[in-house]
């Protein structure tokens, strides 16, 4: 007999989204409002390869089966945080919008280099 995992329903009503997205690949993750991951899925994950990962239909594709995930937890309204340089944050947002969550805010949380690192020092010749 074969055994399958079951899924624990968390009847949350809102979450966090949180969208990765390089030029090699886009992660797609959604958390409760405290940050405790509840699925989390990649566009190398969905079986998309070499240039097709950062495509805006990759992105789609990976939005939706977060999305999916959030409706069986309960998730109804979620916040949505970008980082990362790649084409694909705005994929995400509209796909999720399109499978019925209702999006509060969108934050870019991209790091942005500030002066750099110190140079070093001048030697004397």
């Amino acid at each position: 007999m074969a055994s399958s995992k079951r899924i624990d329903k968390k009847d949350i009503s809102s979450g966090s989204v949180h969208i990765q997205s390089s030029f090699n690949n886009i992660i797609v993750s959604i958390t409760d409002v405290q940050g405790n991951l509840i699925f989390k899925t990649s566009t190398v994950e969905l079986g998309f390869t070499s240039c097709r990962r950062t495509t805006p239909i990759a992105a789609n594709e990976a939005a939706t089966v977060v999305a999916t995930a959030a409706k069986k937890h309960g998730i109804r309204t979620v916040s949505v945080y970008m980082k990362g340089p790649g084409d694909g944050n705005k994929a995400v947002i509209r796909a999720l919008q399109t499978a019925g969550l209702k999006i509060d805010m969108i934050k870019d949380i991209t790091p942005i280099p500030h002066n750099g690192c110190r140079p070093p020092r001048r030697e004397n010749k």
